[in-house]
């Protein structure tokens, strides 16, 4: 059962991201059913497993089904998927934002009531306003949610070839840190000059380098420059990599309590718009020019620094909006290093911290959040729950 037991919540069925791909329905009494996970949908038998998959949860389940619910990328073969059979059933196709879906999943499945802080960190998720996300401070409440701080974004030099190339998310950090001059000399000696050279002018004339806010990114970066990976086969493997090096330092040496110069070196800088950005560029710093022998204490030392700098951003937002609850979400949260840091530091604080269950932190577990998203709208949206007033204007409209 998700949450709280219940006997009349819309039926919603979704059909999760692109990564790792899973279906989701949620009945009417809050119970999730899912798909096998599928995989990527850049494989056509992956496709076809999704609306094979998704036809038979409908008939076993979604008879009365009300909506149906998936990502914001209009790109991804599950979005268009479920465009299409919400029309041909007659019902809403609604989209939720993927960091959103995230702390979501849960929320429903420890059954959380009002409002809570979320850390959504992972490779990549599109925001509502068109952008790259993947490194989110999130508030949400049910069907809403604000986005209230990122990491500070770096470029994409290429596009989602940066995702493939750490050494590119290393040279997009160099020009973020006014030091782009030093990307030839640097990365010219393993991947080519011209193709250095090359990423170097992409950045400054920012050709086809989209920003993002990509916790993936930043450990794609942080891996390059201590030479730990120049280009990846498999996903996540420089991040893996970079675990690693810090595990085996870990595994030596008594991790520091806390990392309080690192949270100087962090703080805070708040956008116009009111949003908080946490600014990585100086932890990046650190780990140029460090000697061959250091490199494990420099891959445990991003990581410690990181998980400090987040966990205070996230105990700093709880308290201002009068929640106890930290929900963690999206795949940079695999990383255990990472994750037990968080978590001690925020249960140090005092706060209650919560983890995806079965489903995991990834994409597989996606499809969850939002079905239990839509299903929110849908009870926001009836006019049992709407005021007076709203059904007024309702009526005359």
């Amino acid at each position: 059962m998700i949450g709280v037991a219940r006997s009349d919540s819309p039926v919603v069925l979704a059909c999760g991201a692109w990564l790792k791909n899973a279906a989701c329905l949620l009945d009417a009494q809050g119970q999730a059913h899912w798909s096998a996970v599928h995989g990527d949908l850049s494989d056509p038998a992956a496709c076809a497993a999704l609306e094979a998959s998704a036809r038979a949860l409908l008939g076993r389940h979604g008879k009365r089904v009300h909506a149906v619910a998936h990502d914001l990328h209009p790109d991804f073969f599950s979005t268009r998927f479920a465009v299409e059979l919400a029309d041909a059933l007659g019902v809403p196709a609604i989209g939720v934002q993927h960091h959103h879906a995230h702390i979501a999943a849960v929320v429903a499945e420890h059954g959380i009531e009002g409002p809570v802080i979320g850390l959504a960190l992972d490779g990549v998720g599109l925001g509502h306003d068109g952008e790259a996300w993947g490194g989110e401070l999130l508030l949400v409440d049910g069907a809403d949610y604000q986005r209230l701080g990122h990491l500070h974004p770096l470029a994409l030099p290429g596009g989602d070839r940066a995702a493939r190339e750490p050494w590119r998310m290393a040279a997009s950090a160099l020009h973020a840190l006014g030091r782009g001059a030093e990307t030839v000399p640097r990365f010219a000696p393993a991947v080519g000059e011209a193709m250095a050279q090359g990423v170097q002018q992409m950045l400054e004339r920012r050709l086809n380098s989209p920003l993002t806010s990509s916790t993936g990114r930043w450990f794609d970066a942080a891996a390059a420059a201590l030479g730990l990976s120049v280009r990846q086969t498999d996903e996540a493997e420089a991040a893996i990599a970079l675990e690693a090096a810090a595990s085996r330092w870990l595994a030596q040496h008594a991790a520091p309590e806390p990392l309080a110069d690192a949270l100087v070196a962090l703080l805070t800088d708040t956008l116009p718009d009111g949003q908080r950005r946490l600014d990585l560029r100086g932890l990046f710093a650190r780990l140029l020019d460090v000697p061959a022998e250091g490199v494990e204490e420099a891959a445990a030392g991003f990581h410690l620094a990181l998980a400090d700098a987040l966990a205070h951003w996230a105990a700093q937002a709880a308290r201002e909006h009068g929640t106890r609850h930290v929900c963690l979400g999206g795949g940079c949260f695999f990383n255990r290093v990472l994750r037990e840091r968080v978590i001690n530091r925020l249960q140090t604080a005092g706060l209650a911290v919560h983890l995806p269950g079965a489903g995991g932190c990834g994409d597989a577990g996606l499809a969850l959040g939002q079905a239990w998203v839509a299903a929110r709208q849908i009870e926001a949206d009836s006019p049992q729950n709407k005021t007076p007033h709203e059904k007024e204007t309702q009526a005359c409209a």
